[in-house]
């Protein structure tokens, strides 16, 4: 069976399987290439047959590809959304009609979802533009890609699905620039370098992730330097070679430096119970001024998908965590 041609309102991908890619499922791969679909909607465009393989069309999720399959998935037209605008203002960095630039807020969800279905981004995001990419979906207009709730910082979002498209592809190809800025308990003595850890779900805590086994998880790689010593932590400057769930926040803890507030990954009594009374102190003041992750996306970094031109946004050290080198410094 022939994949069906798309119509002038569709929007058509074609992807070959790289040859260093082990055989995978069809969907588990789509879902790693960062294409901007969530696994649950690639499932759907499998069995709605709008996805084939070398031509044909396949409506299996898990039928295996190899290298050198050429994949082209048909995505229908796009639904309005389902999520609702409201008027929350936005930190805009920078805006054209085929994108936006945003410096999130920590405590902003990104979309809505289970437990946050209003006050996030997205709602923001469709009081102030009404034309967002719904490759997402209906409730991730949009998102190419997010940022936990308690990490400040940068984010690109897609106005028209085929912006959308071309980001996702830059965002797997390694070719947009992610920093960040962490505070982390102690001092690495080794100053700069990179982490590599396989990245998976935790065996028996399903809602975090953990450094796992290699056939358990996916291939991760943390760029980062100490910028600055302080009493108790440390100011790092962190690169992203890949972008796996909570990946920097894993990646310290596995090393032995959680970031500075983390409340699923920072090893509280580790870090704080076995300090001498002052020093317990100085720590717990500077989770006081906190209250969350001390983590920032402080720079990104693309080639705009129209103009070609490469952007780059810098966002400053929010409030909090300037609060805390002030503390620290003082």
């Amino acid at each position: 069976m022939n994949l069906r041609q798309p119509s002038k309102k569709e929007l058509y991908i074609e992807k070959t399987v790289p040859l260093e890619t082990m055989h995978r499922r069809l969907d588990q791969y789509l879902t790693e290439t960062n294409i901007g679909f969530t696994r649950s909607k690639i499932q759907r465009l499998i069995r709605n047959g709008d996805v084939s393989v070398n031509r044909i069309t396949i409506k299996k999720s898990g039928h295996h590809i190899i290298p050198d399959d050429i994949i082209s998935i048909c995505i229908p037209e796009s639904r309005p959304v389902s999520a609702t605008p409201e008027a929350i203002p936005l930190d805009i960095v920078y805006e054209d009609e085929f994108l936006l630039v945003v410096n999130k807020p920590a405590g902003m969800v990104v979309h809505p979802a289970c437990g946050n279905w209003t006050s996030t981004l997205v709602n923001a995001l469709l009081y102030h533009c009404h034309n967002l990419s719904n490759i997402g979906g209906d409730i991730r207009p949009g998102i190419v890609h997010r940022l936990d709730k308690d990490t400040s910082g940068l984010l690109v979002v897609a106005k028209r699905d085929e912006v959308h498209v071309a980001l996702s592809e830059q965002l797997s190809e390694r070719k947009m620039s992610r920093k960040y800025i962490a505070f982390a308990w102690g001092h690495p003595k080794k100053k700069s370098g990179a982490i590599e850890a396989v990245i998976g779900r935790h065996p028996t805590h399903r809602q975090s992730m953990a450094v796992v086994e290699a056939n358990r998880g996916r291939h991760a790689i943390t760029h980062y330097q100490i910028d600055k010593e302080l009493p108790e932590c440390s100011i790092l400057s962190l690169r992203l070679e890949t972008g796996r769930t909570h990946q920097i926040r894993v990646h310290l803890a596995h090393i032995g430096f959680p970031i500075v507030g983390d409340p699923v990954y920072g090893d509280r009594t580790k870090w704080i119970s076995r300090l001498s009374p002052s020093r317990r102190r100085t720590a717990q003041s500077v989770l006081d001024l906190l209250h969350r992750q001390a983590l920032h996306a402080a720079t990104l970094g693309f080639f705009h998908p129209v103009s070609g031109e490469w952007l780059e946004f810098q966002a400053s050290l929010p409030e909090d965590m300037c609060n805390v080198i002030t503390y620290l410094e003082g």
